[in-house]
């Protein structure tokens, strides 16, 4: 895997990320660069996928605009922590995969304000309730779910283990 052409592509949809903690970006990239580096040394996600550069795109939001489209797409009107919209979810991905140079893998939007709701009741940091929630977005867009107690427990695994 061609590490230094994966792309993190970070939008600031809301201000407040960077007066949570200035270095969000930095940080993202760091949590994304890992991520990649643990799935692809153990051979999880999907088949060829480390073979050519990954892009995902991460949305810094608010539950406003969280709320929205948690509404649109799954039919619940309250925000979340953090949405993944996977690309591997579309019919034409797999001919898109073969013939791209980079593989586009999908969205991720987080809201800030549930974010550091959630990490307050946790008694955690908010910076590693972030690198949770963006690991637990990328495992989405790699095609993970934890809509069973099986996959759950993989999923959950592969989360702690990176």
């Amino acid at each position: 895997m061609v590490m230094n052409s994966n792309s993190l592509n970070v939008i600031f949809d809301d201000e407040r990320w960077n007066k949570k903690f200035s270095d969000v970006e930095d940080f993202a990239n760091k949590v994304f660069a890992e991520t990649l580096r643990f799935l692809s040394k153990n051979d999880l996600g999907f088949d060829g996928w480390n073979n050519k550069p990954v892009s995902i795109s991460l949305s810094l939001s608010n539950n406003a605009e969280v709320q929205k489209l948690n509404r649109e797409f799954r039919g619940k009107d309250k925000p979340t922590n953090v949405l993944s919209f996977a690309n591997i979810d579309d019919e034409f991905f797999e001919d898109e995969f073969l013939s791209a140079d980079v593989i586009e893998l999908g969205d991720i939007i987080m809201a800030v304000e549930t974010l550091e709701d959630e990490a307050g009741i946790k008694s955690i940091l908010i910076e590693n309730h972030f690198a949770h929630l963006l690991i637990h977005g990328i495992l989405h867009l790699f095609g993970y779910d934890h809509i069973e107690d099986d996959e759950a427990d993989e999923m959950e695994g592969i989360e702690i283990d990176i």
